[in-house]
């Protein structure tokens, strides 16, 4: 992604957390929301060095805590294997091994 996209992505965003080890950004999560009915956990990004120390967890309940009340927590990400039992221990399910109702995901990329 380019700066200039990303920066328009966090200011368009509805909550931006990240983690910071001796001051360098080392972490950043991000949500967008209506504040109400759902909520998309669009981006939980880790440096490598600071991967599997809990850093992503605790951004991801950072971002998280305002949304408590909104039903609908959404998340889309890409196919990269390690990434699925991360987001399950959050308590995400993909769509196809969704057992709390009819769930149907739609995608489009342009």
């Amino acid at each position: 992604m380019d700066p200039q996209a990303l920066a328009a992505a966090l200011r368009g965003s509805s909550t931006v957390v990240s983690a910071r080890a001796g001051g360098q950004l080392v972490g950043l999560a991000r949500v967008i929301s209506d504040g109400a009915t759902i909520c998309y956990l669009q981006d939980i990004l880790v440096h490598p060095g600071f991967q599997r120390l809990g850093v992503g967890r605790e951004l991801a309940v950072r971002a998280l805590d305002p949304y408590g009340k909104v039903r609908q927590k959404v998340l889309l990400t890409d196919d990269e294997p390690g990434q699925k039992p991360f987001y399950e221990s959050l308590g995400y399910q993909e769509t196809v091994d969704c057992q709390g109702g009819a769930v149907r995901a739609f995608v489009r990329f342009d």
